[in-house]
């Protein structure tokens, strides 16, 4: 099928970033592709539950081969993360040490413990977040920031995204036209996940507000 024929393949024809990305994706075949997810890594805002398996169903439109699909997106998703990375490089310990005594609420030692648990297991963090929605991109930055070795942020990076990346195309290419059915079940893992981080931090909050009024009574 032409690549031109893509938008016409679905009924309706998409808006929003679906259509962007049918657009990218036309113009550009597999390198478009790859150029959509490597800004989903840079703009979260930008699903990856749309863009991977609707790159699925154009390879299986005959708009890219499947092996292309495959490798340009995991392509651009490990240089959206080097970007990730070399941010949280650049901005170093010193100037995140900098920046946290200034904010409410947080302790030296909060950090301290964040960085001596991803001494411990910032692979496995690195690995298995590529897989996880919402986190999949931030884990570039801590693994920048505590100057995980390149080639081993590349490895683990390249091979975790393959994984999710391989997942959610071959679920579009597979559904074909309903490949919208990954979007919604991918989507709300998404919002379990962002849902279960802000209770998370939530409580966090709390008990940091109950330290800090117990501490006030022990003084007065």
């Amino acid at each position: 099928m032409h690549p031109s024929s893509l938008a016409a393949a679905q009924s309706p024809q998409p808006g929003g970033i679906a259509g962007w990305a049918v657009d990218l994706v036309e113009s550009l075949g597999g390198p478009g592709a790859g150029l959509a997810i490597a800004l989903e890594n840079l703009f979260p805002p930008l699903p990856s539950e749309v863009i991977l398996p609707l790159t699925g169903f154009a390879a299986g439109q005959g708009v890219l081969s499947l092996p292309s699909a495959l490798f340009w997106t995991t392509l651009g998703s490990v240089v959206g993360a080097v970007a990730l990375y070399w941010i949280g490089m650049l901005l170093g310990r010193r100037r995140l040490y900098a920046v946290w005594a200034k904010m409410p609420l947080v302790k030296t030692s909060d950090l301290e413990k964040t960085e001596d648990w991803f001494a411990r297991h910032g692979t496995k963090a690195v690995f298995f977040g590529r897989m996880v929605p919402v986190f999949r991109s931030l884990i570039s930055v801590p693994a920048g920031l505590e100057r995980m070795p390149l080639p081993v942020f590349l490895g683990l990076t390249g091979l975790g995204s393959l994984i999710w990346n391989s997942v959610l195309v071959l679920a579009g290419y597979w559904l074909g036209d309903r490949w919208e059915l990954v979007e919604r079940y991918v989507g709300v893992l998404s919002k379990v996940v962002l849902g279960a981080a802000v209770v998370g931090l939530a409580a966090w909050i709390a008990v940091r507000l109950r330290e800090r009024r117990t501490q006030a009574d022990d003084r007065t």
